[in-house]
């Protein structure tokens, strides 16, 4: 369906995007493009036809479709989200990069080296414009956390500690979207991928890691329930990575709850996003913005990653992340985002816990 085109952007350069995948996070993405000044032009896809229009008619997209490659190729589209499930990022991203469109490809940028390997190889041999959707770099706490280590407030960074825990509602609507997304490669990436960021310059060298299984296992997947690594570092450096994405269905969070340890020579910086802090409890129950029908009385607010729809708007580290890439290609601000060359070595990490869970045996880095 084609709709009248949108009148001019305000600001730089005017922009066609589509985005393609409108589950959760594409939708969300749309709704954030489509308020944005420089998008003359909106376009969306999925797989399910029907879901594709639902939420084309929600944003008011310009164009929408059953068929990824149609609105990839569309002419008024120059530039592409990619928020398909994680093991179909591949052919979006090579289709897009071939017809040299930049694009916004959801984390991680593939589930496997192989898959990752070709987009990277695609983006360098098409000279490519490629950014990986980790939100969590778009969170304050880790943009401040960020600008300290840059200025050398914590002196030699010697170590770190991160965790996250959710709960197995949630983990299981992951694991039904993507069975291969386990709650290392597809969560826990976040959390590497903040410790690469702010250990930059320094190379990880070993990961040795264990995990338990018990309720996803139960349930017919091969995810574990726990997962906890180190990594160590060519300097010496050793970071400890945990996630734990089985707790009880009711308990109160509405997405991750992380906590997260830097430490340096000259100083430490200690951030606690449990939300602990904000609370809610009804006797009428919220809703879990990721899993739909899954209400709770109590709730951690604001521990959704992505973020909330609130007083008729989006808001959160998405938004902003969104919104970001968007001023960068309208306007050339720059965009925190990693590069598909940071973002293959983040799955390098993510897989070699995995590897090393099932071994009981470190791994070594670069993967071979």
């Amino acid at each position: 369906m084609v709709k009248k085109g949108r009148q001019k952007g305000i600001i730089g350069k005017d922009l066609g995007i589509a985005i393609v995948g409108v589950g959760r996070m594409g939708s969300q993405r749309a709704h954030i493009a489509s308020t944005h000044p420089a998008v003359r032009f909106l376009a969306v896809s999925d797989i399910d036809p029907s879901r594709a229009r639902t939420v084309g008619e929600k944003v008011d997209a310009d164009f929408f479709s059953g068929d990824n490659l149609e609105v990839i190729s569309r002419p008024e589209v120059n530039a592409v989200i990619v928020s398909t499930p994680e093991h179909e990022h591949t052919l979006p991203v090579l289709q897009a990069l071939k017809l040299g469109k930049p694009v916004l490809v959801e984390k991680p940028i593939a589930l496997s080296l192989e898959d990752a390997n070709k987009i990277v190889a695609a983006a360098k041999q098409e000279s490519g414009d490629l950014f990986v959707g980790y939100t969590k770099r778009y969170t304050r706490a880790y943009i401040l956390a960020k600008e300290q280590i840059s200025r050398g407030s914590l002196g030699q960074m010697i170590g770190a500690t991160a965790r996250v825990y959710n709960t197995r509602a949630q983990a299981f609507q992951i694991l039904k979207r993507s069975p291969h997304a386990s709650p290392v490669l597809d969560v826990l990436t976040y959390y590497a991928d903040l410790i690469l960021w702010f250990f930059a310059g320094n190379t990880p060298v070993e990961v040795v890691a264990r995990g338990q299984k018990g309720v996803f296992n139960a349930a017919g997947y091969g995810a574990d329930d726990v997962t906890w690594a180190i990594l160590t570092f060519a300097d010496g450096a050793v970071v400890s990575l945990g996630v734990d994405y089985a707790l009880p269905e009711k308990y109160p969070t509405l997405g991750q709850s992380p906590r997260m340890e830097i430490l340096g020579t000259e100083g430490v910086i200690l951030l606690d996003e449990d939300h602990k802090e904000h609370i809610l409890y009804t006797n009428r129950g919220t809703s879990h913005g990721y899993v739909p029908g899954h209400d709770v009385n109590m709730a951690f607010l604001g521990t959704s990653s992505s973020g909330d729809y609130a007083l008729g708007d989006f808001w959160g580290p998405q938004a902003d992340e969104t919104r970001g890439w968007l001023d960068y290609l309208s306007t050339g601000r720059p965009c925190i985002l990693p590069r598909p060359e940071e973002a293959i070595r983040t799955l390098e990490v993510t897989l070699a816990i995995e590897r090393a869970t099932a071994t009981k045996e470190s791994v070594t880095l670069p993967l071979r």
